[in-house]
């Protein structure tokens, strides 16, 4: 009997410790669930971490009215996280792709606030089973908190460098479900000489499980006719990388790039928008010997510059090494960057743009900055002054940097906002814009150290969209695109002021 009271007492620890696991990747996952469907990752991780832990609150609560059956008691708590857990993801992306306007987002907080409270129930639980079989509550209470604290660090990093990466956002519900869902059946075995009806029990278990192994092997199949219905094309690669999801669109000729839902290009009219990214600050440099390209690893932009047989070097700064990886080896990718990123005189180098202006000691006669508009707090860190400082003294004396500066006209007072903090660093600036049919209306900002002459820029090779005589038209801007009117101020990493602005800016469109 003593052996049996210490083998039971042992696994209570544990089970308090993997279930704490499952917390916190749960946890973790509505997050990165909210950030990529939901949007401005910063708001959604603080929601849903807000939520789950006022759950768990509610739940410690609650736990109290738990004195009788505590073992069968938590077992069908480990029941109810492993299904409404397990199946979260999935049915996120189908609220999103048939709910109304708001529905995902109620539903993704109340499956929050609902496992956050079961999670809170079961501590709770085991340290008074833990007691009640001969524990002191000393000890069994601190052994537990221990294991749920210990467990917690474990899910965070099991979360990011395995789950993500490796599963997915669905694939990993299901997975994390049926550890629940094993917790719970282990339980029920070795608690089975005080529990009645085993075999109604084992029989309930036994269907979760099964219903969670499909959800595993054939979830994300069904998950992706549902994501299918967010997007206009049919879609033709999916990938979930350490950072984001990446996903390629094809409707006839047209190939399309998202990245966590936003559009990067379309190849019926990327040519439009790399052509004013790169061949304006190529011809402005004095010298185009050592160009710098932060983001931009779909190779388009890449491609422009290696039209220059003056160019001997090109730094390519990109954080994701699955986009440098799908650039170089999708056929339909390889058809439109003609293999940049493998051509022997760019060095790719996959790190954050920020840290690596910090450790770099080079000089660059061009800079181009083609980064993800700055919807968060990662992301506005590399449109900060202290930012545009690093690129300025990176760049020689008569070189040139460009910015693609999000669109004048859906987000005015961003767009004006990244201008001015350009210019605060005491770069010269110019402003141009362009019509692009899949974005719209797009800005970009020039910067040099000399004085920007629009009149004497010559356009030496080969382009689809842009000539000569057009440039010094693209610099003009109408009243309700313009900075008249505006109050503009600086953004900073200690007041990022750009991120709100951006958020209204974007907030009917």
């Amino acid at each position: 009997m003593e052996k049996v009271k210490h083998r039971q007492s042992y696994f209570i620890y544990w089970a308090s410790g993997i279930v704490s696991i499952c917390g916190i990747i749960f946890e973790v996952l509505f997050g990165a669930l909210g950030s990529y469907i939901l949007g401005d990752g910063v708001k959604q991780y603080t929601l849903t971490i807000s939520l789950f832990l006022t759950g768990m609150g509610i739940g410690a609560s609650l736990s109290e009215k738990v004195t009788k059956k505590l073992i069968l008691s938590f077992i069908y708590i480990e029941f109810l996280v492993a299904l409404i857990g397990g199946f979260s993801s999935f049915l996120m992306f189908g609220m999103t792709a048939f709910g109304s306007d708001g529905a995902d987002a109620i539903f993704l907080y109340a499956i929050t606030l609902t496992v956050g409270a079961l999670t809170g129930v079961e501590l709770p639980i085991l340290i008074r089973k833990a007691n009640a079989i001969g524990v002191t509550l000393e000890k069994s209470t601190a052994r537990v908190l221990f294991s749920d604290y210990a467990g917690g660090l474990i899910g965070g990093l099991l979360f990011v460098f395995f789950l993500r990466p490796q599963l997915g956002i669905v694939k990993s519900a299901f997975f994390v479900g049926l550890i629940n869902l094993t917790v719970a059946l282990v339980v029920l075995y070795l608690f089975r000489n005080e529990i009645k009806r085993m075999l109604l029990h084992s029989i309930i278990g036994g269907s979760i499980a099964i219903v969670l192994i499909v959800g595993l092997l054939f979830g994300e199949q069904v998950a992706l006719t549902f994501e299918q219905k967010l997007y206009n094309d049919p879609i033709i690669h999916l990938e979930e990388s350490q950072y984001q999801k990446i996903i390629l669109t094809k409707e006839k000729a047209d190939i399309r790039l998202y990245l966590d839902g936003a559009l990067q290009f379309s190849s019926i009219d990327e040519h439009r928008y790399h052509e004013l990214l790169i061949h304006l600050p190529m011809a402005q440099a004095e010298e185009k010997k050592n160009v710098l390209v932060l983001g931009g690893g779909d190779g388009l932009g890449t491609r422009e510059l290696l039209k220059y047989d003056e160019v001997e070097e090109v730094t390519l700064v990109d954080l994701d090494p699955v986009v440098i990886e799908l650039a170089n080896t999708n056929p339909y990718l390889l058809e439109l960057n003609g293999g940049a990123l493998m051509d022997k005189r760019v060095h790719v180098e996959n790190q954050d743009a920020f840290q690596y202006l910090e450790n770099s000691d080079q000089w660059f006669d061009i800079v181009i900055i083609d980064l993800p508009d700055p919807n968060n707090e990662s992301l506005n860190k590399l449109y900060t002054k202290e930012f545009y400082s690093l690129v300025r003294n990176h760049l020689t004396p008569g070189g040139a940097m460009m910015v693609q500066a999000t669109s004048p006209v859906f987000a005015r007072e961003a767009y004006w906002t990244i201008s001015n903090t350009i210019g605060s660093t005491g770069l010269q600036t110019e402003n141009f814009h362009v019509d692009i049919p899949s974005f719209g209306n797009w800005g970009f900002v020039l910067a040099s150290r000399e004085e920007i002459a629009i009149e004497d820029m010559k356009i030496s090779v080969e382009t689809n969209y842009l000539k000569e005589e057009m440039i010094e038209s693209l610099t003009y801007f109408g009243k309700d695109e313009s900075d008249n009117g505006l109050e503009l101020g600086v953004n900073t990493l200690i007041d990022p002021l750009l991120i709100p602005i951006y958020e209204r800016s974007w907030e009917y469109y």
